[in-house]
């Protein structure tokens, strides 16, 4: 903290303080809402950003959560106002909610911009409403702190203990083979996800409420903590004081995600046993930052960085709620500190280093230590090929060993309704060699690039006792998902990336240790198949999903806006007011 400010150095007094007619017009619009002058005139005017919606299952305790926000806020002479937003949830939103992160940034940095707030609070949680939240408020600028979600307690049916999301597609590859009965089928139903909050396996919720906790936006641990523990609407009120005290400090997010905030985060994801999805938002949250994260710097990350997470999908037996107990993010993060940049300056004015002081792991089978991994690398790993020559990326600890080196032939399909057809019929031709593909399915093709990438097993091979096989495909997949699937295929078969020159019969080639993806196709014979590829019709003609197809990224640059990303221009700054 270089300075601590005055109260006629708040941004909101732009608003409020000046003797003119406009803010008199401010102040007697506060007055209409019952507001007396001294309620808020040389107060922070802390912005709560409340992604709450009656059909958020991960969000549905937030209702009540933003009391306590405003709560903190008032405790800490701050003056606390909602402000609703975009509510992506992961669940209903079709055909992705990937199509509408970018919306959700969009809205947060204008609705900041736009607004006489001096800080803001994010609450978030699903899978994109963390990127899409932190995108948007590193772009505005002020003073900001994560609320995360927390995930939902353990699921549980006839004294077993689910996962959601990994524990449905287990299940439901077991009533495909004619294993599970109905009544047991509305059993796991009704059981696999049983309170507020995110999917408690190490899904995307859970990998991106841990980024930013890693990178330092939010109180240390915050992510970990379960969305109807009483430590969570204590959590809640403490974010509100601190916004506070942030706005005072002028303690803006350009001083906390650096570049070695974005490699501590990125070392954590990979000790967590992180989703796929990781990926891509990570590189975006660091580009808004104007930091030029890469995926060959992820895959350096992956290579040395031990799987110590010992959580589903990647881990064997534990979930979130597991996790919290067994101490939490802050001790995951006190085993890997010496691989971690300590100074790194957080949202609690403190370093990375202080916050882990006095961290301890609980339950060395949930929080390995370095000497006993659950898996010797890190979760993710990028992979580069004539198929893929821009990346994809593969999640090694959560497949069969075996197909970290597999050679066979390809099955492919262009939509999805062809793949699910196909894969229905039980006199399908399928070896468990092959290699099923799905293509048209990324940022433009899906559109918005949904998580199809975990494509169901054969019934055929399911009948027969198969229950993993290799899978490539240029869509992203549920963090909660597993098995030896190849994602973010880059650049995407929709726009005419080499997955489009692929056909069934044709040799594929996967070579993990090497980080190697090829069609073994001769290069002559795909310089023809180019000749003769035609572009797909575009899927928008106007409105949002029009822009979203001019201007989104490709998957290994993060799927952001090029508009959006640091380096295109200068923001738009403070709005006048006249």
């Amino acid at each position: 903290m270089t300075h601590r400010k005055t109260p006629d150095m708040l941004r909101s007094a732009r608003w409020f303080a000046p003797d003119d007619l406009r803010s008199f017009g401010h102040r007697s619009r506060m007055m209409q809402l019952g507001y007396a002058e001294e309620d808020f005139r040389e107060k922070p005017i802390i912005g709560i950003l409340n992604t709450w919606s009656e059909l958020n299952t991960c969000h549905s305790h937030f209702k009540e959560r933003v009391q306590d926000v405003k709560r903190g806020v008032s405790q800490a002479g701050g003056f606390p106002v909602e402000m609703p937003s975009l509510s992506v949830d992961e669940s209903f939103t079709k055909p992705t909610s990937m199509l509408y992160r970018n919306m959700l940034a969009m809205e947060t940095e204008e609705t900041i911009r736009s607004h006489p707030l001096d800080g803001v609070v994010l609450m978030g949680g699903c899978d994109k409403t963390t990127p899409g939240l932190v995108m948007g408020a590193l772009s505005a600028g002020v003073p900001m702190i994560y609320l995360p979600a927390g995930p939902m307690l353990r699921g549980n049916y006839a004294g077993k203990i689910l996962g959601s999301g990994s524990d449905a597609w287990k299940y439901w590859d077991e009533r495909r083979a004619g294993n599970i009965t109905d009544a047991e089928w509305l059993g796991v139903q009704g059981g696999i996800a049983r309170s507020a909050g995110t999917c408690m396996t190490m899904g995307t919720a859970s990998t991106m409420t841990a980024i930013a906790d890693a990178m330092g936006l939010t109180l240390p641990g915050a992510s970990s903590i379960p969305a109807v523990d009483a430590n969570h609407q204590r959590m809640s009120a403490a974010c509100g004081r601190r916004a506070v005290e942030m706005v005072w400090e002028d303690l803006t997010p350009d001083r906390i995600v650096t570049e070695a905030a974005c490699r501590n985060a990125a070392i954590v994801a990979m000790a967590t046993g992180c989703s796929t999805n990781a990926v891509v938002h990570l590189i975006a949250m660091a580009r808004r930052a104007g930091i030029n994260l890469t995926l060959d710097d992820l895959d350096l990350l992956g290579r040395v960085t031990p799987l110590i997470a010992n959580v589903r999908p990647s881990g064997k037996d534990y979930l979130m709620e597991d996790f919290f107990y067994a101490g939490g993010l802050r001790a995951l993060m006190k085993q890997l500190e010496d691989r971690l940049d300590l100074t790194a300056l957080t949202v609690t004015g403190k370093t990375m280093g202080e916050n882990l002081m006095g961290a301890e792991v609980y339950n060395d089978d949930v929080i390995r230590p370095l000497s006993n991994p659950v898996y010797h690398e890190g979760s993710l790993a990028v992979l580069r090929g004539n198929l893929c020559p821009n990346g994809a990326v593969m999640k090694p600890a959560a497949c069969d060993p075996k197909y970290h080196v597999h050679q066979g032939p390809a099955l492919v399909f262009d939509s999805y309704p062809e793949m699910k057809k196909a894969i229905d019929d039980e006199n399908l031709d399928v070896t468990p060699d092959h290699v099923l593909v799905l293509r048209n399915a990324g940022p433009l093709g899906g559109p918005g690039f949904p998580e199809w990438g975990m494509l169901p097993i054969p019934k055929a091979l399911i009948k027969q006792g198969h229950r993993d096989m290799l899978r490539i495909s240029d869509a992203r997949m549920s963090g909660t998902s597993y098995g030896a699937c190849i994602l973010h295929v880059s650049p995407e078969s929709y726009i005419g990336g080499p997955l489009a020159l692929l056909r069934t019969g044709d040799i594929v080639r996967l070579d993990l240790s090497n980080r190697r993806l090829d069609m073994l196709v001769d290069e002559a014979e795909l310089v023809s198949r180019r000749d003769a590829w035609k572009a797909p019709e575009p899927h928008f003609e106007r409105g949002y999903g029009w822009m979203f197809s001019r201007h989104v990224t490709q998957a290994d640059q993060g799927c952001d806006f090029d508009f959006l990303e640091t380096g295109f221009g200068q923001s738009a700054g403070e709005p006048d007011i006249y």
